[in-house]
């Protein structure tokens, strides 16, 4: 296959088209040639084969591969007995790599079943870094991202979902005197149904390395990715295929696939309302539904443990069939189970509802001895929790508000349930045993506050 030339201006970059240079310079890049040892060697390791020429010089290897491109072999290095070394010929010379086995061969971060695969990756990886180095150097400056696949795709499923970005803050002012005021625009509930018609979280894509059979290009430049293994990040959430050097461009406006997400329990709370458009997590709202139509007079709702067993039955049907899961009183008759659900729902979030970055903010802001002033600091901590877990904090402090206007017949106060809600709510970044004894009245005293003051701190 002929060369094309390589583009020589960012305008040369032409969407929606695949680029070919890069694959076209895989192709042409050399192939393996083994170089084998005539004798047995007493001392080679059983994961190599007969490439292992056992303890020679690094002139008697250059002998040895004779000046062709891409001939290899593996030796034990003389400055090191008992480590070995790949020798590789590529571009007129003898290159020498410091070679590992853990189960798989690898010399930098990519691990491999045979060393002849090593050295298929490492010559395309030469051979295209060495001939297109500028070009690859400036391949994201024109990006098709915003033209092509992933992104349509996104727009026209977008027209379809709920968007917001933060709610309209309610700017909440303290006074000296202890009074609390908020602009008369936003009444306590004045727009809460109107406002959960328009969100739009922000979500960062969960890019791990993929390895892709067959010719992949990449979503975000348009140009292929080169290399045996590895060659590229795949979003785990939405399926996205970009460069590495490319995710770090990509905005975030991951759109999960409902197909990637395999359970609702232990999901990213944003992974889980993008995949589902919704506001907030589905168990969320299905749980509150349910206890307040039929709950909020149980004594000691959410301080009474349901049976464990019928709670683990409550998470695998929605894991197994999402909001179509039956938490209905004919299923689960003790309200307990369903609060259950719901607190072990919050409790396995990977992030808490507080994340874990915002944790400290919320903790020292507790420790404020003056009220106005402590209300303000949480107030502060609220307008930088991610959208969704705000949405989701909001919800549920307006359901636990709601919770201690049965206090006469449930027994549960906003400080009953700070101290039900604390550890579930906000968990210390550490996961120590120690900070989270040290924190307790901490964490019981925010939820508190928050639940006393939901109308005015959201």
């Amino acid at each position: 296959m002929s060369l094309s030339p390589a583009p020589t201006d960012a305008e040369d970059f032409q969407p929606p088209i695949w680029k070919s240079y890069l694959y076209q310079l895989q192709q042409e890049a050399p192939r393996p040639k083994r170089v084998t040892c005539p004798q047995e060697m007493e001392s080679r390791p059983k994961y190599y084969g007969r490439e292992f020429h056992g303890m020679v010089s690094r002139e008697r290897a250059d002998e040895l591969l004779d000046g062709a491109e891409g001939a290899y072999l593996i030796r034990e290095s003389q400055r090191q007995p008992g480590t070995h070394t790949l020798a590789l010929r590529f571009g007129n010379q003898t290159l020498n790599y410091r070679l590992f086995y853990d189960g798989k061969h690898f010399v930098g971060e990519k691990r491999f079943e045979s060393i002849h695969d090593l050295v298929t990756d490492g010559l395309i990886t030469l051979y295209i870094e060495t001939k297109a180095a500028e070009y690859i150097s400036r391949m994201t400056t024109n990006p098709i991202y915003e033209h092509v696949g992933y992104t349509s795709q996104r727009r026209d499923r977008g027209t379809q979902r709920l968007c917001r970005g933060h709610p309209p803050s309610r700017k909440v002012t303290f006074q000296d005197e202890g009074k609390i005021s908020s602009p008369p625009l936003l009444g306590p509930r004045a727009t809460l149904r109107d406002q959960e018609k328009h969100y739009s979280y922000d979500k960062v894509h969960n890019f791990k390395t993929h390895t892709f059979r067959g010719p992949h290009w990449c979503e975000y430049c348009a140009n292929f990715m080169w290399g045996l293994i590895a060659q590229g990040l795949r979003c785990s959430d939405c399926g996205l295929n970009v460069h590495k050097q490319c995710s770090r461009l990509v905005p975030s406006d991951c759109q999960p696939d409902l197909r990637r997400i395999k359970k609702v329990f232990s999901c990213d709370l944003t992974t889980l309302v993008k995949a589902h458009s919704t506001p907030r997590p589905m168990v969320v709202d299905m749980c509150i539904r349910e206890i307040e139509r039929r709950g909020l007079q149980s004594e000691g709702l959410y301080r009474v443990s349901g049976f464990m067993e019928h709670i683990e039955d409550v998470k695998l049907a929605f894991d197994r069939d999402g909001d179509k899961a039956d938490i209905s009183e004919d299923a689960y008759a003790d309200i307990n189970i369903i609060a259950g659900a719901l607190k072990l729902y919050l409790r396995d979030l990977p992030i808490p509802v507080i994340t874990y970055d915002l944790y400290s903010r919320f903790i020292q802001a507790a420790k404020i001895a003056d009220p106005d002033a402590r209300l303000e600091a949480i107030h502060d901590g609220l307008l930088l929790l991610p959208p969704a877990h705000y949405e989701t904090l909001r919800y549920l402090m307006t359901h636990l508000k709601r919770v201690t206007s049965f206090e006469k017949d449930n027994l549960m106060n906003a400080e009953n349930l700070g101290i039900v809600f604390g550890p579930t709510l906000m968990r210390p970044p550490d996961q120590s045993t120690l900070a989270t004894l040290n924190d307790m009245r901490y964490q019981k005293l925010v939820i508190q506050l928050l639940i006393e003051n939901e109308d005015i701190l959201f």
